[in-house]
């Protein structure tokens, strides 16, 4: 999930974002900046993109808001839509990535109890060691770090927290009532930390053989971020519960969902859980319009070529200078020998916003619709950067 305003990690860069198009976004002097932290902000298909804002403009001309009470036209071809990207049967939207875990959460224990037969009270959710999932209560409750968890105690029971990429130490958590293991497929807030080769794959055939729900937290790495719609996909693995937010308003508003089937969702019956905003008409078309984008795969693609030269030109970096290079697609975590903040700041200077994680690692994450030039444009600054 994103960490854009992460108490460990957020010192905001003094830039006063005034108007944003395509790739690039301007401050209230009028300079211009590439943005390569898009992901972060929710814009995967880039600022103001025509196809999103026409959505959305198309929308507020009919009904953006209806009481609960009643249903919108909208509602149904989005979540049908989206179900049929996923392969799953159901869609429960939200508004916000922390909204939709905590969804996720609450399914898996009653899913547990009601279909599981796990004796009330006993359920237990397995997390993992760096995971962001969001900043509620009881998503603290099982955060390793210490800036999003210190000082908000007590903490929610039923979490255990295992090493990430840590088969066995998966194996030996797991027992009769895991009702589910929460993952982020690469793990953004930690440095976009790619798991070991085959981890997904492992997990998934834990979950299985143990009769526990595979729940993938896609929010900051699916649809299209990794080269793939998601990035279990890399892998080949299906989860049982998707989670998805950021890119899936368009970088208009904030939308959220979790999707399953019907096996799991359908644990809830009217009235035992809901959103005031929710699936709002608005929300429902831009969403619609994020779907049907990504549905010729041309994002993914995009994601996937350009994410190639961009590992390309970071591998050939000084590695006296960054020790590690890590991430897929359009998404890149650079490890560096020293602290990231000074890059990140000489970075604006020139004309690029990026963003630091815990301290020694820099995050780039263009818009999927970057062009080549401006890619080229942006990693020659980071070069300059770079050389202090």
């Amino acid at each position: 999930m994103s960490d854009e305003h992460s108490a460990h990690n957020y010192h905001p860069l003094p830039v006063v974002i005034a108007e944003a198009e395509g790739s690039w976004v301007t401050d209230v002097e009028g300079r211009r900046y590439l943005d390569m932290l898009a992901a972060y902000s929710a814009v995967n298909f880039g600022h103001r993109n025509p196809r999103l804002t026409a959505a959305a403009r198309r929308q507020l001309d009919r009904v953006t808001l209806v009481s609960r009470a009643f249903d919108h036209d909208v509602f149904g071809p989005f979540v049908t839509e989206l179900a049929d990207l996923c392969g799953k049967d159901m869609v429960l939207p939200m508004n916000s990535g922390a909204e939709a875990v905590e969804t996720a959460l609450k399914t898996a224990r009653k899913w547990a109890y009601e279909v599981r037969g796990v004796p009330d009270g006993q359920a237990n959710i397995i997390a993992f060691e760096g995971n962001f999932h969001g900043r509620t209560t009881t998503i603290v409750s099982f955060s390793t770090d210490a800036g999003a968890k210190d000082s908000y105690g007590p903490y929610t029971p039923g979490f255990r927290t295992v090493p990430y990429g840590d088969v066995e130490a998966l194996r030996a958590a797991m027992d009769d009532a895991t009702a589910a293991v929460l993952i982020e497929p690469i793990q953004g807030e930690a440095g976009v930390n790619v798991p070991p080769s085959g981890f997904l794959t492992a997990v998934r055939e834990l979950c299985t053989a143990r009769g526990a729900l595979m729940i993938a937290d896609e929010i900051q790495s699916g649809l299209g971020r990794t080269g793939t719609t998601f990035a279990v996909e890399h892998e080949n693995v299906v989860p049982d519960v998707y989670l998805l937010g950021k890119a899936l308003g368009g970088g208009i508003m904030p939308v959220s969902a979790v999707v399953a089937d019907r096996d799991v969702l359908g644990v809830f019956k009217p009235g035992q859980h809901g959103s005031t905003f929710g699936g709002n008409p608005l929300a429902c078309a831009i969403g619609r319009e994020v779907v049907a984008m990504l549905r010729t795969g041309e994002f993914q693609e995009r994601s996937r070529t350009l994410g190639e030269h961009l590992h390309r030109r970071l591998g050939a970096l000084p590695t006296d200078v960054v020790r590690e290079v890590r991430g897929r697609g359009l998404w890149a975590g650079l490890e560096l020998y020293g602290a990231a903040r000074p890059v990140s700041e000489r970075l604006m200077e020139l004309g690029v916003l990026a963003k630091e994680t815990h301290d020694t690692t820099l995050r780039l994450a263009p818009p999927l619709t970057i062009s080549r030039d401006d890619l080229d444009w942006g990693l020659d600054q980071l070069e300059i950067a770079l050389k202090g």
